[in-house]
């Protein structure tokens, strides 16, 4: 039994639809980054609105916000201020642009710059990549920050703002906690009061495993939604388990997360999506 049962579920506050799918919309690389040389900020802002207007034509229920161009990522404490300031205007220019919940995810693992650029843009969401425990990763050895997080969110009054947190996080090694199975891990992330889980396949644009979604969701009352890998051909199976998905690479022109987003994908996919729910 959860520790929350009076928890309202987010999805149905933030979306109002059953298994709702999110579009990701990665940001052109941003001030601060090594690839920003030679772009504009006009540039990075009009590339990421058509994005988002585009996952709308399509028909999505909600998108997300990733600064998924700012390669290589730096750990939470070396976001800098450029990133946070550039991040919450493009992700205004979004929310009224697209009039749709909107979440944020600043790579990598930076929860509070995430929690104030929500704050700044009136997102709804922020996804959080490692919520609770600690794993090495791309950037190093990243441990979660829960509780500094949501101190933070209660200081900056944000409690409207909900945390997507993903469970044994893609791009990186868990034996840190490898005597915790993925159930307990998942566990751990509801008794830190994340509000919506996350399963994920190893890397980028990799298949959401089966298992891994039964194991979460068969752990706690929390929602739980797919972080990856979700198509047109998977989706089906994927959405019997899960209770959403946030959706890239498959919905791009090129079927990987750095294309643009393909309008008649994203349609063809929401029409499966349609005759699941």
């Amino acid at each position: 039994m959860s520790i929350f049962p009076s928890k309202e579920n987010a999805l149905d506050v933030i979306f109002g639809v059953p298994k709702p799918i999110i579009g990701m919309v990665h940001s052109l690389p941003l001030p601060g980054s090594p690839r920003f040389k030679n772009h504009s900020l006009e540039k990075v802002y009009d590339f990421g609105v058509k994005e988002a207007l585009r996952l709308k034509e399509g028909g999505v229920d909600g998108i997300i916000l990733e600064n998924g161009w700012d390669l290589p990522f730096v750990k939470p404490e070396d976001i800098g201020d450029e990133t946070v300031a550039s991040m919450s205007v493009l992700a205004l220019k979004i929310r009224d642009a697209a009039q749709l919940p909107l979440g944020i995810n600043t790579l990598a693992n930076a929860a509070i710059p995430s929690l104030a650029i929500a704050k700044a843009a009136g997102a709804h969401f922020v996804r959080v990549n490692q919520w609770v425990n600690a794993y090495v990763a791309n950037e190093g050895f990243v441990e979660g920050q829960s509780g500094l997080v949501m101190r933070y969110r209660s200081w900056i009054e944000a409690d409207d703002v909900r945390i997507f947190a993903d469970v044994h996080v893609k791009h990186g090694s868990h034996t840190i906690v490898a005597d915790r199975p993925i159930p307990e891990q998942a566990r751990d992330a509801e008794f830190f009061d994340a509000d919506v889980l996350i399963a994920t396949g190893f890397r980028t644009g990799d298949e959401t495993p089966h298992e891994e979604i039964s194991e979460i969701k068969g752990a706690v009352s929390l929602p739980v939604i797919i972080g990856s890998g979700l198509t047109i051909d998977n989706c089906t199976n994927l959405l019997k388990l899960a209770d959403g998905a946030i959706v890239g690479s498959s919905v791009k022109d090129t079927g990987t997360w750095w294309g643009k987003v393909s309008v008649s994908k994203v349609r063809e996919l929401m029409a499966r999506v349609a005759e699941i729910r």
